[in-house]
């Protein structure tokens, strides 16, 4: 079901569902994972491409020559764009810490204070996924296998989607926004 909220519709799975990443459990998998790259605005390109002298450091060599013949990114099947995949499988910009867990080069840089970008936002409000509908943003909840972990780890925790997800929510729509989200997940509860 969609509910409005101010100028989106929102799924109620991002209220019902549970969700907490583990990534000692999965590993990281949706970096590593799927049929495409992420998903990126083309303000995210532009940043990308202006940080990448900082973010380069952090990435694998064969991700760094993946960004040095392709670029940053690439037009998906649905003539999106997508980060640049290596070999067609992981995102260029993944790299594997001592544990075998999936980081993100843009992140780390982030965390080092190398550059004020944090991450895509897709990547950050994952599983939400936003599409574009005409004038209005829909939020859905993205269902998928490799994140059970996740989904038995928010269960265990009692955490839904939108909780989880309160900072790249509030990254990408505002405070207000979430602020709306938690009125409307108590009226939708409510009812049920």
């Amino acid at each position: 079901m969609l509910i409005e909220v101010k100028d989106k519709v929102v799924s109620t799975q991002v209220f019902e569902k549970k969700f907490v990443c583990d990534l000692n459990a999965c590993k990281g998998a949706c970096c590593i994972e799927g049929d495409s790259g992420a998903p990126l605005s083309f303000d995210e390109i532009d940043i990308i491409e202006e940080e990448l002298e900082v973010i380069y450091p952090y990435m694998r060599p064969e991700g760094r020559a993946a960004v040095e013949a392709s670029g940053v990114f690439y037009m998906d099947e649905d003539n999106e764009p997508v980060t640049t995949l290596v070999n067609g499988g992981e995102c260029a910009f993944v790299y594997f810490d001592e544990n075998n867990i999936t980081k993100c080069s843009i992140e780390q840089a982030f965390l080092d204070g190398k550059t004020d970008f944090k991450k895509p936002i897709s990547c950050h409000l994952y599983p939400i996924r936003v599409k574009q509908f005409n004038e209005m943003k829909a939020l859905t909840y993205d269902h998928w296998p490799i994140c059970a972990p996740a989904c038995d780890c928010g269960e265990k925790l009692d955490v839904p989607v939108f909780r989880f997800l309160k900072e790249p929510i509030t990254r990408a729509f505002g405070e207000e926004f979430y602020k709306e989200l938690t009125v409307v997940e108590k009226a939708w509860r409510e009812k049920e």
